[in-house]
């Protein structure tokens, strides 16, 4: 019989489709494991220079260009440091795959890869927090369902993925309705699968991104899809690195050099809605002005706390719901976060935006 999870998933099934890969490079990358084991060791607990030394590089993830968008209309200064390669890396089981392969050394993400990564073995540490307090999710229902709430969920086919934000607001939600794993069935997808299996008829409810769903019901509110609202938050927008990365010092001084990049930028794009609506939402996501305002009325307000007691408590808690329902073993979640750079962010933005 197979080994399965609450609401029927076959673990194995699990890890085929959102840890193959990484099991797979695995082999190949076995002495970068190696090294990104000792992530406690060695420099990683050493201060951190306070300039970058010259011919240091880093690849960096990011998704669909936003950084370099941020940091251009922005008009911030260079980055003191090569970057060997903006890779368009977004979802968290691809960032780890690039982790173990080492071609990705800093990467954006929610709070669940890191935990993710940690239940598959591999060492990473969290570097910067951004607090979310709005939710950045919805659930978009299957042309023709008749689901209404999160209480109509129960019988119902959801996607689910244990590596990405998503599949935290999906059990978050399915607690807060007070639905149990077993009372829905969870079909194992990675996040650039929903649409396609909304859209089929594969599951009957996928959390959908509040940029993605103007154009989800665009095409098929028509024919009966629609969005369920909750008030579910995933707490963490991070960034995070490879120990192996950190271990080094001038690597580790170069991320210590970007995270005020990456601080400034999101405030930049937060005061500046109708400049980002133009030059990213319509021009590189094809969204009309209106459903780029309405996207960005969502907005969340960047918050970068100068200390990390609730990123931890929150990183926490969800470890505890994913373990709960035998997605992960049970650990303490603060040997993901390397405190060297727990202020940095924060420094670099004005007090409104540190609380």
């Amino acid at each position: 019989m197979p080994d399965r999870l609450a609401g029927g998933v076959d673990r194995r099934l699990f890890l085929t489709s959102l840890a193959g890969v990484a099991a797979a490079a695995a082999g190949l990358t076995g002495c970068a494991q190696s090294n990104a084991a000792t992530g406690a060791k060695g420099a990683s607990a050493a201060p951190l220079a306070t300039k970058v030394p010259p011919g240091t590089s880093l690849k960096i993830a990011s998704y669909q260009n936003v950084q370099q968008l941020q940091f251009k209309l922005a008009k911030l200064p260079e980055l003191p440091f090569e970057v060997a390669g903006w890779l368009n890396i977004g979802a968290g089981p691809d960032v780890i795959n690039a982790f173990r392969s080492g071609s990705l050394e800093l990467a954006n993400n929610a709070g669940i890869p890191p935990i993710q990564a940690h239940y598959q073995g591999f060492d990473a540490k969290i570097v910067a927090i951004n607090i979310t307090r709005k939710p950045n999710y919805l659930f978009a229902t299957r042309p023709g369902s008749d689901i209404r709430a999160v209480g109509d969920f129960k019988g119902r086919r959801l996607a689910f993925s244990q590596g990405q934000a998503q599949g935290v607001v999906l059990l978050r939600a399915l607690k807060k309705a007070g639905l149990a794993h077993d009372e829905v069935e969870l079909v194992p997808l990675t996040s650039n699968q929903f649409l396609t299996a909304l859209q089929s008829g594969q599951v009957d409810i996928a959390p959908l991104g509040n940029q993605q769903a103007p154009a989800y019901l665009q095409q098929y509110a028509s024919k009966g899809a629609r969005v369920i609202t909750t008030d579910v938050v995933d707490l963490l927008n991070l960034l995070w690195a490879p120990a192996a990365v950190l271990n080094d010092p001038a690597k580790a001084a170069a991320i210590a050099a970007y995270i005020p990049h990456w601080a400034k930028g999101q405030v930049w794009q937060y005061e500046h809605p109708d400049l980002w609506n133009r030059e990213f939402y319509v021009k590189t996501q094809n969204l009309t002005l209106a459903q780029a305002e309405g996207i960005s009325a969502l907005a969340n307000k960047p918050l970068f706390p100068p200390d990390w007691k609730e990123a931890i408590a929150w990183e926490q808690e969800t470890a505890d719901l994913l373990a709960e329902g035998g997605f992960v073993k049970r650990f303490d979640v603060g040997r993901l976060f390397d405190h060297r750079f727990e202020a940095l962010a924060a420094r670099a933005v004005p007090a409104e935006y540190r609380r």
